[in-house]
């Protein structure tokens, strides 16, 4: 299996000549400078640093290079305790030989399970298309802890007889069972967008899935599962956006340079809060004319904090941008977000950026 080394592989590979480095000073100034000193004797730390970074075999050559310096020393100064250094390097070659290949073997599962939850988040979150009817669609997904890969935040995209329908959500809490329940809402709204006439009767179908979902696979650390979720819809030919907002942050739309939240005009229940707040479900229809552009996201994003605690302030970030693709949106979005943050999201982000084509057509710019 090939060996993936982090991105900025110089400074890396020039990490990993550290042990021949050290090795080769230590051995410079034991044979520099007087026998007093005994710089011979640090001579084991070199394997030791080499099993932090390299394989079985190199540690053990280098650890062998240490024993002949050490060697070779005894032949200019014999009273440098030769025997029990030469003890101490062969000992601490031994362990960094047996501490490499547990290492090695760690990483190797870690590579694994990496390229098992790349997969999974493929199915999950499949790679969406540039263009989803008439619309351009790009997506932004980073899961808070690097090496799950994936989280509770989620979205899909259809194209359907009704239109292009899409959906966004944030399932409650963290871990395996928040993405079991991602993955049952992706899947239910996967069939519903296409049968289903309107969006109430999505988010029904949603809710049941949910509810379903959480009396089979109760989490134990929480009493209660439940998912915000943003439903919209854009008809073919465009003109328009119906949203049906369930307790989910709302979007925020371009046009002409001005900056709108869509606040829902009433509350709709987050899913499988249905049965305890009322099943009453709100559409909202907003103009969606050529040329605007669509922001849909993840708690994640506005609860990003910097370091006084502030929340980022998605609104006035966005009435910032200058007029831009979606692709280019969201990745100056994910720059600013990390940037904001500290280099650390706390938090699993989603975002999709829906741009309407003006007359010039999606290729000609903005």
């Amino acid at each position: 299996m090939r060996r993936r080394y982090p991105p900025e592989g110089g400074r890396w590979r020039a990490g990993l000549l550290s042990p021949v480095i050290l090795s080769v000073l230590i051995a410079g100034l034991a044979f520099s400078t007087p026998r007093e000193i005994a710089f011979s004797r640090l001579l084991p730390a070199a394997p030791a640093l080499a099993a932090a970074m390299w394989p079985v075999l190199p540690t053990v050559l280098l650890g062998t290079f240490c024993l002949l310096v050490m060697i070779c020393l005894g032949f200019f100064y014999t009273d440098l305790g030769i025997p029990y250094t030469a003890a101490a390097i062969v000992a601490v070659t031994l362990a960094a030989a047996y501490a490499s290949s547990v290492r090695l073997q760690r990483e190797e599962t870690l590579l694994r399970v990496r390229l098992v939850a790349d997969a999974a988040q493929k199915v999950l979150m499949r790679p969406l298309p540039r263009l989803v009817g008439d619309l351009e669609i790009e997506s932004l997904y980073r899961a808070a802890q690097v090496e799950a890969r994936i989280g509770g935040d989620f979205y899909e995209v259809a194209a359907t007889p009704h239109g292009v329908r899409l959906l966004i959500g944030d399932v409650r809490g963290k871990g395996l069972s928040a993405v079991g329940a991602a993955s049952a809402v992706i899947s239910c709204f996967r069939d519903a967008a296409y049968d289903e006439p309107d969006l109430r009767s999505i988010v029904r179908r949603l809710e049941i899935s949910t509810t379903r979902h959480s009396a089979r696979f109760p989490a134990p650390d929480l009493p209660e599962r439940f998912a915000t979720a943003l439903i919209a819809e854009i008809p073919p030919g465009g003109g328009q956006v119906r949203l049906l907002n369930c307790g989910h942050p709302p979007p925020l739309l371009v046009h002409r340079d001005e900056v709108r939240v869509l606040e829902p005009s009433a509350a709709s229940p987050p899913l499988n809060l249905a049965t305890l707040i009322g099943d009453d479900y709100y559409v909202d229809t907003f103009a969606f004319a050529p040329g605007d552009q669509l922001l849909v996201y993840t708690d994640g994003v506005t609860e990003t904090r910097d370091r006084t605690g502030e929340f980022f302030p998605l609104p006035d970030w966005m009435r910032r941008q200058v007029p831009a693709p979606p692709r280019e949106l969201l990745d100056r979005l994910h720059r600013d977000l990390l940037h904001y943050s500290g280099g650390r999201l706390d938090d699993d982000i989603a975002a999709l950026a829906v741009r309407c084509p003006d007359a010039r057509g999606p290729g000609d710019g903005v």
